[in-house]
C-alpha cells in the first residue's frame, strides 16, 4: 500500500503530498504523525528553502481529520489500537506542527489547493504562507456542525486573514465558500487550471528558494510575530530582522552580483 504521506525533494523544494485520495485525504493518526514529522525535519533540514503541500487525486486538499479514526480518539469514543492511535493522542504537538500554530517553520509553505479544503484540512491552510487552488476548490470549517470547534488555529487565524464577517458565518454556520469568494476575500492568492496547479506552485515555491535563505525566514518570522502587536513593537521586530539579515553574507552578495550582472549565489549565511 502506499504510504498516507508521500515526501520528496525537488533541488531546495520540499513536497508533500496528502496521499489518502480514497479518505478524500482525511488527517489519520498516522497521516497526521507522519505530517507533523516531516516538519519536523523540513524545520531542521538547511538545504530545504521552501514547501509545497497538496493533496493526491481531485477531489479533495484535505477534509480534515478523520472522523472515523481521528475525532473518535480525542473524544474517547474509541481506544486507541496501535503505536499510531497512542502517538497521535499522547503528542499535543503533533497538530501544532501540522497546522504552524507556535511552531516555528521559517521556510515558505505554499498551498495547492486541489480540491475541498475543510476543517482540520482548512486549519491547516491558514498556517501557509502562499495559496494557489484550482476553481473547483471549496473551503470549510464544519465542526459546529459535527459538535466540535476548530481547534488547531482557526478560531484565531481566520478572522486575521479574512473580514471578520465572513469568518464568523463561515465557522458558525458551518457553510463553505466557492474559490472565487475565497480570492476576492484574500484566503488564497489565486486561481489556477487544475493542470497548472503543481507547475505553478513548483514554479513559485522554486522561485523563493532562490532568493536568500536568511532574508525570507526573516520575513515569514517578523511577519507572523508581528500580527497583533503595536506599530511600535512591529517596528523593533523589523529592527531586529534588519540587524540579522544585513550581518549576512547574502546581503553583501545580492547587491555584489546585481552589478556584476549574474544570479546571486546565496548560502544562507
Amino acid at each position: 500500500m502506499s504510504p498516507p504521506l508521500l515526501f520528496t525533494r525537488d533541488g531546495a523544494v520540499a513536497v508533500l503530498t496528502l496521499n489518502r485520495p480514497e479518505a478524500r485525504n482525511a488527517l489519520s493518526p498516522e497521516l497526521a504523525c507522519r505530517l507533523a514529522d516531516a516538519m519536523d525535519e523540513i524545520a531542521a533540514d538547511d538545504a530545504i528553502r521552501a514547501v509545497v503541500l497538496t493533496g493526491a487525486g481531485d477531489k479533495a486538499f484535505c477534509a480534515g481529520g478523520d472522523l472515523a479514526l481521528s475525532l473518535p480518539l480525542l473524544s474517547g469514543a474509541r481506544q486507541p489500537q496501535d503505536e499510531w492511535d497512542r502517538r497521535f493522542l499522547a503528542d499535543d504537538g503533533v497538530n501544532a506542527r501540522i497546522a504552524q500554530r507556535g511552531f516555528d517553520l521559517p521556510k515558505p509553505v505554499i498551498a495547492a489547493v486541489n480540491g475541498a479544503c475543510m476543517a482540520g484540512g482548512m486549519e491547516t491552510l491558514l498556517g501557509t504562507d502562499i495559496r494557489i487552488a484550482v476553481p473547483h476548490a471549496t473551503f470549510a470549517l464544519p465542526e459546529a456542525v459535527r459538535g466540535v470547534i476548530p481547534f488547531a488555529g482557526a478560531l484565531v487565524r481566520l478572522p486575521r486573514q479574512i473580514p471578520y464577517a465572513l469568518a464568523m458565518e463561515m465557522m458558525l454556520t458551518g457553510t463553505a465558500i466557492d474559490a472565487p469568494t475565497a480570492l476576492n476575500a484574500g484566503l488564497i492568492g489565486r486561481i489556477v487550471e487544475p493542470g497548472a496547479l503543481m507547475e505553478t506552485a513548483m514554479a513559485m515555491a522554486r522561485k523563493v528558494a532562490a532568493n536568500a535563505p536568511v532574508a525570507v525566514q526573516q520575513i515569514k518570522r517578523t511577519v507572523i510575530a508581528a500580527s497583533g502587536v503595536t506599530l511600535a513593537e512591529g517596528y523593533e521586530m523589523e529592527d531586529r530582522a534588519k540587524r540579522v539579515v544585513m550581518s549576512t553574507e547574502d546581503a553583501r552578495e545580492g547587491p555584489r552580483a546585481f552589478m556584476e550582472k549574474r544570479p546571486a549565489v546565496y548560502r544562507g549565511c
